[in-house]
């Protein structure tokens, strides 16, 4: 490549990157998008009380140090100095019209002709104009992003290096002193809005992870839920195999119709099974816990008495009534009154040292009614790792039963929970008859 094509590739990228300089100036600065200023935690919108206050102070000031340096203009000054404090008003619900706003005054007043102010080489400006385009270019900066805030610093910039090339020297002035106030406002509101949107997207981080982890140990309960049915339920579709296998040898001389329709009955059994643990049983494979414990039967209420001895064994006194007559209910509602209890008294284990427990079982026609309660602790709990979504569980459970679940303090100071669950009991015949068939099947076998 030769220096002329060099130079020519650089001159084409100069020209395309000053193309591009107005077309995001345009797209930054010219909007007149609402972004109100946020109320703060605990002042609300005192602050905002202030800012207007100081406004108007501001604009006061204003005007008695322009009062005599524009006698042929009194009029249009006195229009500039309201307009500049109405700016800084403006600024607070839209930050980018109030800047124009303020700018645009600002260049308007020192361009104004007979214009003889100056103050200690400030130039064309007063104090009050400069402390309020100073707070306008604060106010922006807090709302918008650091470039926008960037290049509303350098128009302005811009605006009073003209201002000053175009007036006579001996009433021109250092424009340092107001580069430097405007470049600290833009720095320390660039700086403070940093720090909010970085609490704000923590903020909202942690709401995420709250929510993903809700959401984690709902489905995980979902799952241990699955396991155990998929168990409850693959056993009585084994059962409902078996007996329609073992069915036409109970039989004497059973008709070719019987036998092809227990037959029928035992496929459709037998698929039913398959399907059922190609779909659930992939849930076994993600279980953690060892295999002996995976393939163990499923608790019932049978098993209240050796888990209320385990908890005994911890040193809370534990107090179990049983009401109504106990009678065998659907596996399902056995394990989920069972797992109701047992997370209940491991809430009380990790949440409630030193109180008592009472667990109460009652049985009814139409269901079941789980309460456990516990009266106050007599110290305070220790700290324990966990997500703390035991309750989520039983809601889960109750709800798949079409149940009804309570929970909360008492006013004693413990807490209670109460679970009823309905039930669609088995007919005694068909129930005895199941059996039947089951012991008989365990016979051939």
């Amino acid at each position: 490549m030769t220096e002329r094509e060099a130079a020519s590739g650089l001159l084409r990228r100069l020209a395309d990157g000053l193309l591009v300089v107005p077309r995001t100036l345009r797209d930054d600065l010219w909007t007149v998008a609402r972004d109100p200023l946020p109320r703060m935690p605990w002042l609300g919108r005192l602050p905002h009380g202030h800012v207007v206050a100081f406004a108007v102070i501001m604009g006061w000031l204003n005007a008695a140090e322009r009062q005599g340096h524009y006698s042929p203009n009194v009029t249009l000054v006195s229009l500039l100095v309201v307009l500049q404090s109405a700016a800084v008003l403006l600024v607070l619900s839209r930050p980018i019209p109030g800047w124009w706003l303020s700018t645009a005054v600002l260049f308007v007043s020192a361009a104004l002709p007979g214009n003889g102010f100056s103050l200690g080489g400030v130039g064309p400006w007063s104090i009050a104009q400069i402390v309020l385009h100073t707070l306008v270019l604060f106010l922006l900066a807090l709302r918008v992003r650091p470039r926008i805030a960037a290049e509303a610093l350098a128009l302005t910039l811009l605006a009073a290096v003209v201002n000053l090339a175009l007036m006579p020297v001996d009433r021109g002035g250092d424009p340092n002193v107001v580069a430097v106030s405007y470049a600290t406002a833009v720095v320390v509101g660039t700086a403070l809005r940093g720090r909010r949107v970085a609490r704000a997207r923590l903020v909202e981080q942690e709401e995420i992870t709250a929510e993903e982890r809700a959401r984690r140990t709902l489905l995980e309960e979902r799952n241990r839920i699955a396991r155990e049915l998929h168990d409850v339920v693959a056993h009585h579709m084994s059962v409902i195999s078996i007996q329609a296998q073992v069915a036409p040898h109970l039989a004497e001389n059973p008709s070719d119709e019987l036998k092809e329709n227990l037959a029928g009955i035992r496929r459709s059994a037998v698929e039913a099974l398959t399907e059922l643990r190609r779909v659930l049983g992939v849930l076994r494979s993600e279980d953690t816990l060892a295999e002996g414990v995976r393939h163990a039967p499923q608790p019932t209420l049978d098993r209240l008495d050796e888990l209320v001895d385990t908890v005994r064994g911890t040193g809370i006194p534990v107090d179990v009534e049983i009401c109504g007559e106990r009678r065998p209910l659907p596996p399902g509602l056995e394990l989920s009154a069972f797992r109701i209890v047992q997370e209940a008294l491991s809430n009380v284990m990790r949440h409630a040292p030193g109180a008592e427990v009472k667990v109460e079982i009652g049985y009814h026609p139409d269901g079941l009614t789980v309460r456990v309660f516990n009266t106050a602790p007599d110290r305070s709990a220790l700290p324990t790792p966990g997500t703390g979504h035991g309750l989520l569980g039983m809601r889960e459970r109750t709800a798949m039963l079409r149940g009804e679940l309570a929970t909360g303090p008492t006013p004693d100071g413990g807490y209670e929970v109460a679970a009823v669950l309905p039930a669609y009991l088995v007919p005694e015949a068909a129930r005895a008859e199941a059996a039947t068939a089951t012991e008989t099947a365990e016979d051939i076998a």
